[in-house]
């Protein structure tokens, strides 16, 4: 187990007048008032060595995330875990980030299955999905096979938790949201570097793209007792 005096947590926000521009547009502050446990998956982005161990944030929403999974599994509900695979970047991409930061990146996700590869401290079940993407988000069409997984179990509602909140957990959001999915963006299992990058991608994605809850909300709305932390 980690040092948790090596882990941080965010002080994060969403500014009170999203919230009321919200509550006029649509008579409520959040979307998505239930969840159907048996249509919602928890997706958990990029929760591997090479992130967690450089960012005591990341360190920091493993709990919450364990909890997510543990409520979710118990409601009888999807949890899907999504890590990096090692592919070809194109030349632009390397252009952009110049060959020895492409390199690192594109073998981010380490070695050995997709399963073996997240971070130690997850108790993953037997039923979890676990998957690769080749792209930053997971739901972009032909680089990951989560949509096409979720839609083959009847999953319209996702809840996004992992790192780096506002690169690739910001993508999945987003592209989720494309294809139609209610999205729920859990503000205390995601983490970025820094609280202004966090706070920054809960604006964006409150204001556009989907809802943001904290934990103990989301394990509400499954309606299932809270896991004991």
């Amino acid at each position: 187990m980690h040092d948790p005096a090596s882990a941080l947590v965010h002080d994060w926000h969403i500014d009170q007048r999203e919230y009321e521009r919200h509550q006029e547009r649509r008579g409520r502050r959040h979307a998505f008032e239930v969840l159907d446990h048996r249509r919602t998956a928890l997706v958990v982005v990029d929760m591997i060595p090479f992130f967690v161990e450089e960012n005591p944030y990341a360190r920091g929403i493993v709990a919450n995330i364990e909890r997510l999974a543990e409520a979710l599994r118990a409601a009888g509900g999807v949890v899907a875990w999504v890590v990096p695979g090692a592919d070809l970047v194109p030349p632009a991409r390397v252009e952009f980030l110049g060959p020895a930061v492409a390199e690192r990146y594109r073998t981010s996700g380490g070695s050995g299955t997709p399963r073996a590869r997240l971070w130690h401290e997850f108790d993953v079940g037997p039923d979890d999905l676990v998957l690769e993407k080749s792209s930053p988000g997971a739901f972009f069409p032909g680089r990951c096979e989560l949509p096409h997984r979720l839609e083959d179990l009847g999953v319209d509602t996702v809840v996004v938790t992992g790192t780096v909140a506002n690169v690739c957990c910001e993508s999945t959001v987003r592209e989720a949201s494309v294809l139609g999915y209610r999205v729920v963006m859990v503000a205390d299992a995601n983490a970025a570097v820094r609280d202004e990058d966090l706070n920054a991608t809960l604006h964006t994605v409150y204001r556009s793209f989907g809802d943001v809850r904290t934990t103990d909300e989301v394990i509400g709305l499954l309606g299932v007792d809270p896991p004991v932390p």
